[in-house]
């Protein structure tokens, strides 16, 4: 089985199916988790991504916190007058299976302090955590490597080719036969199936800014992960009293290695002044990934009805770390042809085939 791409993707689904079947691990750049798994916002939130990515991220919360993953955090969603509505649907959304409490005025300021008199109400999360993503990547890798599995880094598949039961994939120096394609590609989901004559599904790649600023008075360790309700931004404590800053952005882009715009850094910076009474003394450095969705906002975990031996592991869009546990089981399930213990038909690839 190849599957085409390392990052925390690819390493997961590996390290679940390497010891039931030979995995070959095919990752286009000369390091593993390059792009959007190395540059993500490292938090677990149940209520990020929606209803239906929930149960994904609930599924994958026991793993993560047994493996020492997770460090508690407490998420924060807040509301001026515009955005009591979103708190409302959060609330009804998820509030049955993620443990939210509704706050207000000094409760909020209890818990952000320097918060703004214009936002009103607020939606605690305290299962919202830390996630060291480097170790849970390298965990997968490694275990990946002890089931047998081989990865092939600098390697970028440019074309395959399915004859019979077997799929021959092409790559600039070496060529590779396969009786599935897994496309683990991220970004690049697309491109990748275009490469295998499957047709794509519509799969975009968004810019995601981060910046780390110094800031005055110093961010708290104890501060939560703080996100606006409207989505335009959201914040958390780094080490040594810095802030981690995003102005949410999903800005639509090729697949590539992006960089942050200073735009949107200035942007990001220039609504954190408007909601807290802080000062930014400086941009320590700034950076951007790549979130990944289809069309419905879904990820797509199955087999193409379309084309035989094809599997799509793609459009987890940034929620992707947060749920790979569970996700991986999930993709295992399906390709190893057992029931699987979450619904897979909210995922299913056929849903744009129609």
């Amino acid at each position: 089985m190849a599957i085409v791409g390392a990052g925390m993707a690819g390493a997961s689904l590996g390290a679940e199916i390497a010891s039931h079947v030979s995995v070959l691990l095919i990752e286009a750049e000369d390091h593993p988790g390059y792009h959007s798994t190395g540059r993500s916002a490292a938090f677990w939130s149940e209520s990020y991504g929606g209803a239906l990515v929930q149960p994904l991220t609930t599924a994958s919360g026991p793993c993560l916190r047994e493996g020492g993953y997770l460090s508690p955090r407490g998420a924060l969603h807040i509301a001026g007058p515009d955005g009591l509505g979103v708190l409302d649907a959060l609330e009804a959304g998820c509030g049955q299976a993620v443990a939210l409490q509704r706050l207000a005025g000094a409760e909020l300021r209890e818990r952000v302090p320097g918060l703004g008199a214009q936002w009103k109400e607020g939606l605690w999360e305290p299962s919202c955590a830390d996630i060291d993503v480097a170790r849970l990547h390298a965990g997968y890798l490694g275990a990946a490597r002890r089931e047998g599995a081989r990865l092939v880094a600098g390697s970028r598949v440019d074309r395959a080719e399915r004859s019979g039961e077997l799929w021959t994939l092409r790559t600039r120096g070496e060529t590779f036969e396969a009786a599935t394609i897994v496309n683990a590609a991220g970004a690049w989901a697309d491109e990748v199936a275009a490469a295998c004559a499957v047709p794509p599904l519509g799969i975009r790649p968004y810019r995601r800014t981060l910046a780390q600023l110094r800031i005055d008075p110093p961010a708290p360790a104890t501060l939560p992960l703080v996100i606006d309700a409207l989505g335009s931004f959201y914040f958390k404590p780094g080490a040594g009293g810095r802030l981690w800053l995003s102005p949410h952005d999903e800005t639509p882009c090729d697949p590539c290695d992006c960089a942050a715009e200073e735009l949107d850094v200035a942007v990001a910076i220039d609504r954190l002044e408007r909601a807290v009474a802080w000062r930014v003394e400086r941009v320590e450095r700034s950076w951007a990934g790549l979130r990944s969705f289809a069309p419905d906002r879904l990820p797509v975990y199955g087999f193409d009805p379309a084309a035989p031996g094809f599997f799509w592991f793609a459009g987890q869009g940034g929620f992707g770390i947060q749920t790979a546990p569970a996700a991986a089981r999930l993709g295992a399930d399906l390709l190893l042809g057992r029931e699987p213990e979450l619904d897979p038909k909210p995922y299913a690839p056929g849903r744009f085939r129609n």
